[in-house]
């Protein structure tokens, strides 16, 4: 799920670096993007009736408006960001225009209305048992125990960017480990890089593939195929790698990176069985999977898909969803599940709220960043900027333009380490650039969440790294130690990926 920084209580008496938050990163940012386009010449390029950009068309235009009409714009930016109307004649865009939606409402309903589904499934308690049934069930077989877990967590992460949750799982897993013979480094990577690996590898996600889709102004279905033939080989690369890694310390514990700590034997013995499942937990699981499921019949363009071509009219059974059908959908399913669930109606209520509460620091994310390029467009600098690496994109192989959005958006997924501000900032410039080398927009938004995803399996500004390594008491300097050969290996395999999906357009 959306990840956020992880601070620290500063100690009394010392001075301790917090990095910002997300959303006063993206407040920075929206004050030097708006001081910088006093400075950056306006332009434009001429468009197609879809709005793409036509190469080679740029052309200086003037921004309307003068340095009051410019405060203005900077005043406005977050209220633009979430219901901006971008005017058909000028393309402006303002609130109280006339034209297409601009701003970010949809995507902002639809993180809150999935926030909320999945408080609600959590609340059942259904997950959480589930997981702790399949880990206890599997008690005697390590291997399939750390694969099983893995292959659980990297399905919730490829779906719906299951990240922050797995901070819960540590208390039940590292005496599970422990008592097979393993460290607790085998723990920590199984949760780490299982959930990891499926955020890195999105199919759906809608934190991440959903943004940046929405952003990139493609369908959240396209490009799936590849994103699953990606999730595929690297959940089993990262399952590999961990059992690998076990199974030399359990052979010899010499080799453990972590050693054990006094206590652990005793710690081993005190893995419980977990109660079994009740028959309202297991209704709720087999609705979450099809609720889940549903999601993506829903958004995959099936039309494209099954017969080739790009330009195929949407089947009659197909749904052809977007934001605005599928906020509406979760909305329903989260009702639906504490129904069935007998939350009650002031629990479920509460709940509701909660979760809602819980999703809008990511939702106002959304907004801000959204409300850049809104100051962006309206002082005509985004055309700017993007004839500016025109030449240098004009004719590269598209292989190496997939690799270079891949290794470009490392950089900036560390300094801006909220997932969808992320992707609202960086699609609507990287999007355009695509077409410019002959690259799909779905495989920019692949190689962008590739990014974001292997950024957020090691760095110390994610409180799924953080938090995780705390919990299990693994020192941080260790952990990279043990991840650094598999992330080496990731990232030359999403290159691959990215190139071969670029190669074969």
């Amino acid at each position: 799920m959306e990840e956020q920084p992880q601070h620290g209580k500063p100690q009394p008496g010392k001075d301790r670096f917090t990095f910002p938050s997300a959303l006063t990163v993206l407040a920075a940012l929206t004050v030097l993007v708006w001081a910088l386009a006093f400075v950056i010449p306006s332009g434009a390029y001429r468009r197609t009736p879809a709005g793409d950009p036509v190469q080679g068309t740029y052309h200086h235009e003037a921004a309307p408006g003068d340095a009051v009409h410019r405060i203005g714009q900077l005043f406005l930016a977050p209220v633009n960001g979430l219901y901006g109307i971008r005017d058909a004649k000028t393309g402006q865009i303002a609130p109280d225009a006339t034209g297409a939606l601009y701003g970010s409402a949809g995507v902002f309903l639809f993180v809150l209305a999935i926030g909320t589904f999945i408080t609600v499934v959590f609340a059942t308690g259904a997950l959480d048992r589930g997981i702790e049934r399949l880990a206890h069930r599997l008690r005697d077989r390590g291997a399939l125990l750390i694969a099983g877990i893995m292959t659980v967590f990297s399905l919730l992460g490829t779906v719906e960017g299951f990240a922050e949750e797995t901070l819960g799982f540590y208390g039940l897993l590292v005496p599970l480990m422990l008592a097979l013979g393993y460290d607790r480094m085998v723990a920590t990577g199984a949760i780490i890089l299982g959930a990891g690996v499926g955020v890195l590898a999105s199919t759906v996600n809608p934190f991440a593939t959903g943004v940046a889709s929405s952003a990139a102004g493609v369908a959240l279905g396209e490009g799936i195929a590849l994103r699953a033939a990606m999730w595929l080989v690297l959940t089993a690369v990262a399952i590999g790698y961990v059992v690998r890694y076990a199974t030399r310390v359990r052979a010899d514990p010499a080799r453990s990176l972590t050693g054990f700590r006094p206590g652990d034997r005793e710690l081993a013995g005190k893995a419980a069985e977990p109660p079994e499942l009740t028959r309202l937990q297991k209704t709720v699981l087999v609705l979450v999977t099809l609720v889940f499921a549903f999601m993506i019949f829903s958004v995959v363009p099936w039309s494209n898909a099954l017969s080739g071509r790009s330009d195929a009219a949407p089947y009659r059974w197909e749904p052809d969803w977007s934001f605005a059908e599928l906020a509406a959908f979760f909305l329903a399913c989260s009702v639906l599940v504490g129904v069935v669930a007998r939350l009650g109606e002031q629990r479920l209520s509460a709940t509701v709220v909660r979760g809602a509460a819980d999703f809008l620091a990511p939702a106002l994310v959304i907004v801000l960043a959204r409300g850049i390029t809104a100051v962006m467009t309206n002082a005509k600098i985004i055309d700017t900027v993007l004839h500016s690496v025109e030449s240098a994109v004009r004719g590269t192989p598209a292989a190496f333009f997939g690799v270079m959005v891949f290794v470009v958006n490392l950089p900036l997924a560390f300094l801006i380490p909220s997932t969808s501000g992320h992707a609202t900032l960086a699609m609507p410039v990287l999007a355009p650039l695509a077409q410019f080398a002959g690259v799909s927009r779905a495989l920019t938004v692949t190689a962008w969440q590739s990014a974001s995803g292997w950024m957020n399996l090691w760095v110390p500004t994610t409180a799924v790294v953080v938090g995780g390594v705390s919990l299990a008491k693994v020192g941080y300097d260790r952990y990279l130690r043990f991840v650094w050969p598999l992330l080496l290996l990731l990232a030359v395999l999403v290159c691959g990926f990215v190139a071969l999906g670029a190669a074969l357009g």
